[in-house]
């Protein structure tokens, strides 16, 4: 959405601009209600006003909205985010989001943050079709299960075991390991007769258990072990659009956190 203001200000410049263009189509002989048919798609860009989106690349959550947005068909205006320097604790970060987390997303003056709402808001509001996020309760319903699983489970496994490693020096802990195993075992299980993690088609759940087990790849965890998870995880490396920024940010994940393990 466009503010009326700014609106008003886009549409006085763009009638000054198709006074021009009219002038100068007629010294062309040109028609300009043709003209016009071509060019409105212009006119459409023109005011479309992309998405704040702050974030980092390496950032599993942060990916999963990456290749959601592209999914959908929406720019985002990327701003990176610094934690390290503290930048999420600035006082005009925490007016956008008082939890000083990232992702966030700010669309039009709407602040929202925690990748997985971030996810549905986004197909919900821009998604062409319902084939990402079923409107069907029992599918739907599907969908959101995965997504906590990834949220409580999936991720927070991988976190619980690497995260205490990387940022506060600690040894591997081997009981964090086996549970991160069985993450991973849970959703090879899930997958079991499916293409999908919840059911058939790409949904969103798909996308944010994407983005984490990039993560899990990049780290070196073993997924042939789990050859339902192996296979689907070369299904959305060919199928999730979005999937080459998914790389690239768990590329930069291993490359700044875990050297050469």
């Amino acid at each position: 959405r466009v503010s009326p203001l700014l609106f008003r200000v886009y549409l006085r410049s763009a009638t000054s601009a198709w006074r021009q263009l009219s002038r100068t189509l007629r010294w062309l002989k040109i028609d300009s209600c043709l003209a016009l048919s071509h060019l409105l798609p212009f006119f459409a860009l023109y005011l479309k006003k992309k998405m704040d989106f702050y974030y980092l690349p390496g950032s599993a959550p942060c990916r999963a909205v990456q290749m959601t947005a592209a999914a959908v068909g929406v720019e985002l205006n990327l701003k990176l985010t610094n934690l390290m320097a503290g930048e999420h604790m600035k006082p005009e970060f925490l007016k956008l989001n008082p939890q000083h987390t990232i992702p966030t997303l700010v669309d039009n003056g709407f602040s929202l943050w925690e990748s997985r709402a971030i996810q549905i808001y986004l197909v919900e509001k821009y998604g062409k079709d319902d084939s990402l996020y079923p409107k069907d309760p029992q599918k739907r319903a599907l969908v959101n299960q995965r997504l906590f699983f990834d949220m409580g489970v999936f991720y927070q496994r991988f976190g619980d075991y690497w995260y205490p490693q990387i940022f506060a020096k600690q040894p591997a802990n081997a009981d964090n390991e086996k549970k991160m195993q069985e993450a991973v075992a849970f959703l090879n299980t899930f997958l079991e007769g499916h293409q999908y993690a919840a059911g058939d088609q790409l949904t969103i759940a798909d996308l944010s258990l994407a983005a984490s087990a990039a993560t899990y790849e990049v780290a070196g965890f073993d997924f042939s072990k789990y050859p339902n998870v192996q296979a689907w995880l070369e299904r959305c490396k060919k199928n999730a659009p979005g999937y080459d920024l998914n790389q690239a940010g768990a590329d930069e994940f291993k490359a700044k956190f875990l050297g050469g393990k």
